[in-house]
């Protein structure tokens, strides 16, 4: 780690990240995450062109047919919001650069198709399991919902376990 370079005290971070989610609740009824955002602008995308096959869709009819703009939700403000903060912090600090990161081992095309994976397995994943981890542990832990700790084991400890298999992609 280069000590020249100022980073954030993680208790700090973890103070400013608890405040968040009251703030979530107190003013949204709901707690952070980010699955949602991204299900209600492929939801917005295919209204767009098949409307009437999302209306009579068994899961996406239900949003449809309220009648609200799927991206008028807290939760693609929210994610609007993050990456407009991710943006900011980067210009303030001047380190806006576009790159590809990945291990020295493997090509671009590899990392490239490995990311494309990971996001589509996630996509899958996330509807499947009615949420994203964001939202299943710290939410869940932010309620004092056992799922939130069932949740906190099992998404690290299946990160441990995955990682043997993946690790030559960043070794």
């Amino acid at each position: 780690m280069d000590k020249s370079k100022k980073y954030m005290n993680p208790y700090l971070a973890g103070v400013l990240l608890g405040l968040a989610m009251i703030a979530a609740y107190y003013f949204s009824g709901e707690g952070l995450g980010s699955s949602g955002a991204f299900r209600n602008v492929t939801l917005w995308a295919a209204d767009g062109i098949a409307h009437n096959h999302i209306v009579d869709h068994a899961y996406f009819g239900k949003f449809a047919k309220k009648g609200i703009n799927p991206l008028n939700t807290w939760l693609v403000f929210e994610i609007l919001g993050l990456m407009a903060g991710a943006w900011l912090s980067a210009v303030f600090h001047n380190r806006l650069k576009f790159s590809l990161g990945k291990s020295p081992n493997i090509t671009k095309k590899t990392r490239l198709w490995a990311a494309l994976t990971g996001g589509i397995l996630w996509g899958i994943g996330t509807q499947l399991g009615r949420g994203c981890t964001t939202g299943l542990i710290m939410s869940g832990m932010a309620v004092n919902s056992l799922s939130g700790y069932i949740g906190l084991i099992a998404v690290f400890g299946g990160g441990y376990m995955f990682a043997y298999f993946v690790r030559k992609l960043w070794i």
